[in-house]
């Protein structure tokens, strides 16, 4: 997905309930059209991987909230960055 952005993930890790994700992207991107089709597609794919995922979140007829976070990191280290992403939890496996 990020491909068709020309973004780059680098780096994922979360928790039981949301994800840590840094992504290098172009300016022209906008960042509301991204992390919808991230969602979208991460949804759909772990929804067909884990048919449970439906039993739980039938009601509500997606995985994701509607909301998320998103924070520029121009002018910190990535390093940095990506280490505090890295100490996150990963998430648990349905």
């Amino acid at each position: 997905m990020c491909e068709d952005f020309e973004a780059e993930l680098v780096e994922f890790n979360g928790e039981n309930n949301h994800v840590h994700l840094l992504v290098n992207f172009p300016p022209k991107v906008t960042v509301s059209k991204l992390v919808n089709s991230l969602k979208g597609v991460s949804s759909r794919r772990l929804r067909q991987e884990f048919p449970n995922l439906v039993r739980h979140y039938w009601r509500a007829q997606r995985l994701w909230s509607g909301s998320y976070f998103a924070g520029s990191v121009d002018g910190a280290p990535p390093s940095i960055v990506k280490e505090y992403i890295e100490q996150q939890n990963r998430p648990l496996r349905p």
